[in-house]
């Protein structure tokens, strides 16, 4: 037996043994307590562990595509106010049409020129009407993932929103005649309704992407829930274990010492 070696009675032993277990059984508690859950490694329990994690894991994924969703859905509100003030222009514009069949050939020249002006401005508008460098109105798409293996999704076309591709011409001759007139309003009105068609359709993908955002909030939720129920400690139960494994712990302070005790006496037959 080596010098360092130290052996200790069975009742030491025994009150040490019990006391180390006492500790253990404290950390455990004081662990529990600290993460609010009774399940924080595979060693606690495997298939509770795996399955919570499993479950945290997909939520995680679709919290990030709900993101996107969110992304998505302010695109789509970008493109549609640039629609609202490009009508409002047309309106604008129609009103300086109709404005010129009651003015002279001065006047009218000097209603085209806002026309045209007008014409102008909503180019610029549709340009600027882009969100996070996707912009609806300049013919682009957006494609929106809404699970995690990206096996569902949408596509959102968009549309050019210029007065080219809605076929708004320049003031013709200064709208000196009157058929220069009736064509610039004819292509006014053609331009609204295209205008509403697409903010018609673009509605509609809001609406799906909506829909899809909150089912995914939901879902996020469930799997979340699913997984405290897992792994989550009753705190009340683990505050009155904390208790409990505390006097037991004194207790077996207090029964060690006595043992020690008693093996001190046998020092005082010499």
């Amino acid at each position: 037996m080596a010098v360092t070696d130290i052996s200790l009675t069975s009742g030491m032993r025994s009150n040490l043994v019990s006391l180390q277990g006492t500790v253990d059984l404290l950390n455990r508690t004081q662990e529990r307590l600290a993460t609010g859950k009774k399940v924080n490694s595979p060693l606690d329990n495997a298939t509770n562990y795996f399955v919570a994690k499993s479950h945290l894991d997909r939520a995680g994924d679709l919290a990030v595509r709900k993101d996107g969703m969110g992304e998505a859905i302010q695109t789509v509100k970008a493109a549609n106010e640039g629609i609202k003030a490009i009508q409002q222009l047309i309106e604008s514009a129609k009103g300086l049409a109709q404005s010129a069949y009651s003015a002279d050939t001065t006047g009218a020249a000097t209603l085209a020129g806002q026309f045209d002006a007008i014409r102008t401005q909503i180019d610029n508008l549709a340009a600027d009407s882009r969100y996070k460098g996707t912009n609806l109105l300049n013919g682009e798409n957006l494609s929106v993932v809404f699970n995690e293996g990206g096996t569902s999704s949408l596509e959102i076309s968009g549309f050019s929103a210029d007065c080219s591709n809605l076929s708004i011409s320049a003031a013709a001759n200064n709208w000196a005649g009157t058929g220069d007139i009736n064509t610039a309003i004819e292509q006014l009105d053609d331009a609204l309704e295209s205008l509403r068609t697409n903010a018609s359709a673009l509605s509609a993908s809001m609406n799906v992407i909506t829909t899809r955002q909150e089912f995914t909030e939901g879902m996020v939720n469930i799997l979340t829930e699913g997984a405290d129920k897992l792994t989550a400690a009753d705190t009340n139960e683990e505050g009155a274990n904390m208790l409990m494994l505390q006097v037991r712990q004194a207790l077996g302070t207090t029964a060690l010492s006595l043992s020690a005790q008693a093996a001190q006496s046998v020092l005082r037959l010499f």
